[in-house]
């Protein structure tokens, strides 16, 4: 595997300076960091609006009672941040994106069609929605029209992440004590007034698994991120303790605020439009202001991650950028794309949420289950040289991942533009595409590379 070029040597810890490259190795002079900063990398993002309401599509759309909804998300965010962990591991061994990683089990080229998913998903379709969180929440705060927000919100993401690397983990850090005092106060206040037995459920088995699959789509759809914030890590850290503090602090976020949603669904409607102002309208006008601010930080913190991956995510498509700052510029040109599709998406933020974090699910579910597989078997064996090899194949990790894609989602999906035959048939169901994925994906690459 090439090391990054010599001008990213001078890179090191510097905060203030553009990350140059793109997604070669990190060269032994630029590691740093502990396992600790993962701790924030991954609580900062989440402490934001749209991890509050997945909770409130919990009892107030899947119709789960309060005590329902918070088993089904302990249970997503849980199967999620182990994931989390495994991959985290393993980006100090070879100092690369996530992505650059899939193409071990996915061949070079075979690994194009989940990069251009994980880019696509994370450049594009996160930073819309947390975005349009973000200027909701502005827009809430200093009464400035929504798309003013959107325009300060994109902007100051953009920046950002065109930045690289150590900005992004320097904003996580000292964004996440305010993030985490405001949303503790925050949190009590909601528990307060909520009344648990207010949340009539009737959901069911279906709405159990409905919420199940979306908030393991929420946590787990951060698993194509994992290595990109631990390949700067020395390689002699402490493989464990890098797994612990990455998943520590996703689960305990997601969980946290996800219950917090739930919660804040069986106090009433306040009947505004404005999905943000809802969530606040039961705190007190000083604590409203904070929250607002934070959960505009908030996505500012999970959008710098989703469009410095996403522009990772593209290059490790394969594609040739003949520019020193390559990562960089094609951080703008996520933002831009993903500003245009936030202020489209303004108008039916709530029904477009449901139906993204079920889709990020479907795909991530067999991606991660190919993945995972391959890992096991590898185990032991000297992968490096194929991560930069165009010749190296495995089809069978494509074949599986594909399989599972198409099967879960043609039998399973429960979408409101597509609902597949079995939910149709049995709405009772719900929506286990994800978990039909991960089996089928899985178990067929299992079978697969034995025979091979």
């Amino acid at each position: 595997m090439s090391t990054t070029p010599p001008a990213a040597a001078e890179y090191g810890e510097k905060i203030v300076a553009v990350e140059p490259g793109g997604i070669e190795q990190v060269d032994a002079a630029d590691r740093h960091g502990s396992p600790r900063q993962l701790l924030w990398t991954w609580a900062s993002p989440n402490l934001e609006f749209a991890t509050i309401f997945v909770g409130v599509l919990a009892v107030s759309v899947f119709g789960l009672t309060f005590w329902q909804a918070v088993l089904a998300v302990v249970l997503g965010n849980a199967l999620g941040s182990v994931t989390h962990a495994v991959l985290s591991a393993r980006g100090p061994d070879h100092g690369v994106p996530q992505m650059v990683l899939g193409r071990i089990a996915f061949g070079y080229r075979g690994n194009i069609l989940p990069a251009a998913l994980m880019s696509v998903m994370a450049g594009i379709g996160w930073f819309s929605v947390n975005s349009v969180s973000g200027a909701f929440a502005l827009s809430s705060l200093t009464g400035w029209p929504v798309l003013s927000c959107l325009v300060l919100v994109v902007a100051l993401q953009v920046v950002i992440a065109f930045f690289g690397h150590n900005l992004v983990q320097a904003y996580e850090k000292y964004v996440f004590v305010l993030l985490a005092v405001v949303f503790a106060v925050t949190s009590v206040v909601i528990f307060v007034k909520s009344d648990p037995g207010a949340a009539a459920g009737g959901g069911g088995v279906g709405g159990f698994l409905l919420t199940l699959g979306a908030a393991f789509g929420y946590t787990a759809g951060w698993n194509p991120y994992a290595a990109d914030y631990t390949r700067y890590l020395p390689s002699t850290v402490n493989r464990r303790a890098v797994g612990l503090y990455a998943s520590l602090g996703l689960f305990l976020s997601t969980t946290i605020l996800m219950v917090v949603g739930a919660a804040s669904a069986t106090i009433g409607e306040g009947g505004e439009a404005n999905p943000t102002t809802a969530f606040t309208h039961h705190l007190p006008a000083f604590l409203a202001a904070a929250t607002l601010l934070s959960v505009t930080l908030g996505a500012v913190a999970a959008n710098v991650i989703n469009v410095y991956s996403g522009a990772l995510s593209f290059l490790a498509l394969g594609i040739k950028l003949p520019l020193n700052w390559r990562r960089a510029v094609v951080s703008v040109g996520y933002g831009a794309i993903g500003f245009a599709l936030a202020w489209a998406g303004l108008a039916d933020a709530g029904h477009a949420y449901e139906s993204f974090l079920l889709v990020v699910a479907y795909w991530v579910s067999p991606w991660l289950a190919v993945i995972l597989v391959d890992q096991y078997l590898r185990r032991g064996q000297d992968v490096s040289g194929l991560l930069a090899n165009p010749r190296h194949s495995n089809l069978p990790g494509f074949i599986s991942f594909v399989a599972g894609l198409v099967v879960s989602i043609g039998l399973f999906a429960n979408q409101t533009l597509y609902t597949a035959p079995i939910p149709k048939a049995v709405p009772a169901i719900g929506d286990i595409t994800f978990v039909v994925g991960f089996v089928i994906s899985g178990g067929l690459y299992a079978l697969l590379r034995r025979t091979r």
